[in-house]
């Protein structure tokens, strides 16, 4: 996350794409809510609570490294909301390729079986929180699925992409529907973006 260069508070990132630009999958309503309220807020609360304490000044992953409570809790939702609406794309790149690919099918057979297993983790992952697609420093995939403000950067581990299952993310497109709201996700996740994660983590 970008800080005011004159504050050094933490700045609510634009999304990159239009607030209709996701629809059908996701309504500009939805983005609404989820990026200029509740990403918002986020940001808004991690200010606050990290002012005049040790965390002031510090790289964000690194607060979500060592920081707990709610200090914790408004960090990570800060950045998972800012790398999850960054995975999105109206044109997406819609199936992982080259190295990326083979490291899937090395960790889950094939793209496809990737997918399911993801949509399955998300489907059952209870109350709110979010799945992701992790890489450890060898470039090993796994789906780590974490409740809250949950994040694999406390696991030593470097995300890739990410699904929100918070209500907040799909309850005014599809409401209590959790599964469809997953599956149109998949339509506006752009690989693309997940490849240049994976490539910064192996060289």
């Amino acid at each position: 996350m970008t800080t005011d260069n004159t504050t050094g508070k933490f700045l609510l990132a634009p999304l990159p794409y239009d607030m209709q630009a996701l629809a059908p999958h996701i309504s500009e309503e939805t983005l609404l809510y989820h990026h200029d309220k509740h990403m918002a807020a986020y940001v808004n609360k991690l200010n606050e609570l990290v002012g005049g304490t040790l965390y002031e000044g510090m790289a964000i992953e690194d607060i979500i490294r060592q920081a707990e409570g709610p200090l914790f809790n408004n960090a990570a939702q800060a950045w998972n909301h800012e790398f999850y609406f960054a995975t999105l794309s109206p044109s997406p790149q819609l199936m992982p390729s080259g190295r990326l690919l083979e490291a899937i099918n090395t960790a889950f057979g094939d793209a496809d079986s990737l997918r399911q297993n993801m949509t399955q983790a998300a489907v059952a992952l209870f109350g709110s929180g979010w799945v992701w697609l992790a890489a450890d420093d060898r470039g090993a995939l796994s789906i780590v699925s974490k409740p809250n403000a949950g994040n694999p950067l406390t696991d030593g581990l470097h995300p890739l992409l990410a699904i929100d299952v918070w209500e907040h993310a799909y309850y005014i497109d599809y409401r209590n529907a959790r599964a469809d709201g997953v599956k149109a996700l998949w339509q506006v996740i752009d690989w693309k973006t997940a490849e240049e994660r994976y490539a910064g983590i192996v060289k």
